[in-house]
């Protein structure tokens, strides 16, 4: 027979286990309709996860063609001591995230504290995440 503590804390186990499981869910939210705040946030999270997923889609393309580009240059970078485009594109992109995040914390400080902060910051970040999206279509329209 179990030890009653053990028993109680296996079933305390269990139900943190099982409330986990109904939290992870993803809530059901109309974000045409979006009213409370919590609603509102959530929404504005489901932006910027779009937004973002088109920009990672859209890297792949727009690194290939930085590379194809290098290549056609040949060995200009490296006789001058330079990066190649490629690797720059690659650091301003990397520059580019730290630049919008620490740009939306910044307008997301307006609502310090409140329950529009994160609201805030997600629309920012899903702004200049469109805004970034367009950019790398107009590189990929670009002829060489």
């Amino acid at each position: 027979m179990m030890h009653p503590l053990r028993s109680f804390a296996l079933g305390l186990g269990l139900a943190a286990l099982l409330s986990g499981a109904v939290s992870a869910r993803e809530p059901e939210v109309d974000c045409a309709d979006a009213v409370t705040q919590m609603e509102m946030t959530y929404c504005a999270d489901q932006d910027y996860k779009k937004a973002d997923a088109a920009l990672n889609a859209l890297w792949p393309e727009v690194a290939a063609k930085a590379k194809a580009f290098d290549a056609i240059q040949g060995t200009i970078y490296t006789d001058r001591g330079v990066p190649s485009s490629f690797e720059a594109l690659r650091t301003a992109q990397r520059a580019w995230i730290e630049y919008r995040d620490r740009q939306c914390e910044y307008e997301a400080y307006e609502y310090f504290g409140g329950t529009l902060q994160p609201m805030t910051g997600l629309t920012c970040q899903t702004r200049l995440t469109e805004e970034r999206v367009e950019w790398f279509r107009g590189l990929l329209t670009e002829q060489n």
